[in-house]
């Protein structure tokens, strides 16, 4: 049996609000949140600059052991997970902790432990003095596994790891494990804390980031002619999915329902996405046939565009695929505001994608001034202001190194 897979809370940790009430915010006023990196000396550099989280203090939500003993990527699930429970009114107590389940993802893990860790004994003596909590601090489960004892939850437990795609593929195993009668409730989503030397260095190195150091609020500007790269983003999205017939038996307020999703791979390139998008329109195929829907029945699609000048054309060039001649939906790039969180994007993007559908909002796509006159098709991207219309069906896309594809469909409860 199959059962229907619903969205019953939501939490957002990101770079342009610490909560779903303040993200939702930013998004329909079109904020930036990117400005000069403060995580470290980054004069150096070829980017000063990133979409940091403002205003976050780990020592306001964990007691010194807890901060001694979590990488900051773990603390940020643990924030969004809180508020994603709280939002949908779980009393864990009154449930069977059996039937629920946690899939956490992350793309680097705990870099930031690891990074410090290995600097402190390469600038030692050559005496190990390793911190005992390091492997459990940087290895990329331990979320998960922190978040199901923290609530006492003995379902399915695992971590993904598909690069950028991490957390829409954490999102759609979740999915899986309900409808297919494995779970009841699953707590899911993605985390990331990328924002150090190496990972800043090692993108810079592969010419990944803009480096609009003199303008970096306007850095991140997919589709405009003159992109140049994304911008690194830190934070988490949580999401609390339950079979329908569990969250109306304990009377909890349905969100959005997914109704389909998609998985492929471009298999081309190390990096690079696939120039027709080949894997992307394979993945948008897929989740529309699980859902049992046609292109002309979405009302939005929140596309990857990391503003960078390969991967922007070759998205495009797939929904150019998909719709074959006929109108495509309203669209926009919601990292133009967020920055590019990596293995967190497809979750964050994901709650973005929810908030369009139960609000009937369309965020904007900011900082693009000229379109890219190569760009395929007649496109209709959603630029400077947010458009308020009915969102019947929204699909979320997510690509990741390696040529990962992920998509999904959220629709009206």
């Amino acid at each position: 049996m199959i059962r229907e897979v619903v969205i019953t809370g939501m939490g957002a940790l990101t770079p342009i609000g610490n909560n779903l009430n303040n993200f939702w915010e930013g998004l329909q006023t079109g904020k930036s949140g990117a400005g000069p990196i403060t995580r470290f000396n980054a004069e150096k550099f070829k980017t000063r600059f990133a979409c940091e989280l403002k205003g976050f203090k780990a020592e306001d939500h964990f007691n010194r052991r807890e901060q001694r003993t979590t990488d900051p990527y773990t603390q940020y699930a643990l924030v969004a997970v809180d508020e994603a429970v709280n939002h949908a009114a779980i009393d864990f107590e009154a449930l069977n902790r059996n039937r629920i389940g946690v899939i956490w993802g992350s793309g680097n893990g705990g870099i930031y432990t690891f990074q410090e860790q290995v600097t402190e004994f390469a600038l030692g003596d050559g005496t190990p003095r390793y911190n005992p909590f390091l492997i459990p601090k940087m290895i990329v489960d331990i979320a998960a596994g922190i978040i199901s004892i923290k609530y006492g939850l003995r379902g399915p437990n695992y971590a993904t790891v598909s690069a950028c795609a991490t957390s829409s593929t954490a999102i759609i195993d979740a999915f899986n494990l309900i409808r297919w009668g494995k779970a009841d409730v699953m707590i899911t989503g993605g985390s990331e804390a990328p924002i150090v030397e190496a990972s800043v260095g090692g993108f810079n190195a592969s010419r990944a980031l803009s480096t609009r150091n003199d303008t970096p609020h306007s850095a991140s500007r997919p589709f405009d002619v003159d992109r140049d790269g994304f911008v690194m983003g830190e934070g988490a999205g949580a999401l609390v999915l339950e079979s329908k017939e569990h969250a109306e038996k304990r009377g909890a307020n349905i969100i959005a329902k997914i109704v389909g999703t998609g998985m492929a791979a471009d298999a081309y390139h190390l990096t690079g996405t696939h120039p027709e998008g080949e894997g992307a329109l394979l993945g948008m195929q897929e989740a529309l046939r699980e859902a049992e829907l046609a292109p002309s029945d979405l009302d939005y699609i929140n596309l990857h565009a990391t503003s960078t000048p390969v991967g922007d054309p070759s998205e495009l060039k797939a929904v150019e695929r998909l719709y074959n001649g006929k109108p495509a939906p309203r669209m926009s790039a919601t990292k133009s505001m967020t920055g590019h969180l990596l293995g967190a994007a497809g979750a964050v993007e994901a709650i973005a994608s929810t908030l369009a559908v139960q609000y009937g909002c369309i965020p904007p796509t900011i900082n693009t001034r000229n379109l890219d006159p190569e760009l395929p098709g007649d496109i209709d991207i959603t630029m400077g202001t947010a458009v308020h219309a009915p969102v019947n069906y929204a699909m979320s896309n997510t690509f990741g190194f390696g040529g990962h594809i992920a998509s999904l469909i959220v629709g009206k409860a």
